[in-house]
């Protein structure tokens, strides 16, 4: 079966580009650690938004670490690299792209699933999957992440008429009513080949983290593998949890 290629170029939705206006402005040191963001009032009146579509904007800064919000006080940049949170990364009911950005579509195709790296279980070598993959930016259009999605064909033979630059799956098929039951998430360290070392801007032979997610139906049929390399050195993982008695 044949590639598909194409551009794959929309207007990034407005909260979107809000939000990466000010992580511009962060990263540029234009707001230093420290500083304090506008309130969602202030956005709300600055960018003629509604109040949702404003905690969005502060809500993806601070899921990515980039400021801290403190309430009745504000938001304000915080200091260091960018923070993810682990628990919120390996969310399979996670309604927006994992990583909060700029997405590009590398490549979208269908092909057989022998051909899908990284290697897809429980399909057979000849069936035909969807296979897209993503890269996943920073302000300075240094790449955060390559991401590799595999979807067997027969589950989703309309994907590549979606725009699919910040599609994410589990939400797309819960909005078709297909069954899922289960979500496994896999963390472990892999050398990066020359080709993905090309897309992350790395040398060759460099470890990296390498998240993969499995998803299954209710009949057991794998409905989707997924697999994220992360570039090293540009985030940094946490897992945070209360320790009161209350």
């Amino acid at each position: 079966m044949g590639d598909y290629y194409g551009p794959f170029m929309s207007a990034p939705p407005l909260y979107l580009r809000i939000r990466n206006e000010l992580e511009a402005r962060i990263r540029s040191g234009e707001l230093p650690p420290g500083s304090r963001l506008p309130t969602e009032a202030e956005l709300q009146e600055q960018h003629a938004i509604g109040r949702a579509t404003a905690q969005r904007v502060l809500s993806e800064l601070a899921q990515a670490g980039l400021v801290e919000r403190h309430r009745r006080k504000g938001t304000f940049v915080a200091d260091g690299v960018r923070k993810e949170n682990l628990l919120r990364f390996v969310n399979p009911r996670l309604a927006t792209p994992e990583i909060p950005g700029r997405h590009e579509v590398h490549s979208a195709a269908v092909v057989r699933a022998a051909e899908v790296t990284p290697p897809v279980p429980g399909l057979d070598d000849d069936t035909p999957v969807n296979h897209l993959v993503r890269r996943k930016f920073d302000t300075e259009e240094t790449p955060l992440a390559l991401e590799h999605t595999t979807v067997p064909f027969a589950l989703a033979p309309h994907l590549l008429d979606e725009e699919l630059t910040h599609l994410t799956m589990i939400p797309y098929f819960r909005a078709r009513g297909v069954p899922l039951a289960t979500s496994r998430m896999y963390l472990d360290p892999v050398l990066l080949d020359e080709r993905t070392a090309h897309l992350l801007a790395c040398e060759p032979g460099v470890p990296v983290l390498r998240q993969r997610r499995l998803t299954w139906l209710e009949n057991g049929e794998l409905a989707e593998s997924a697999a994220f390399l992360l570039r090293p050195g540009l985030m940094e993982f946490y897992i945070e949890q209360s320790v009161r008695d209350d």
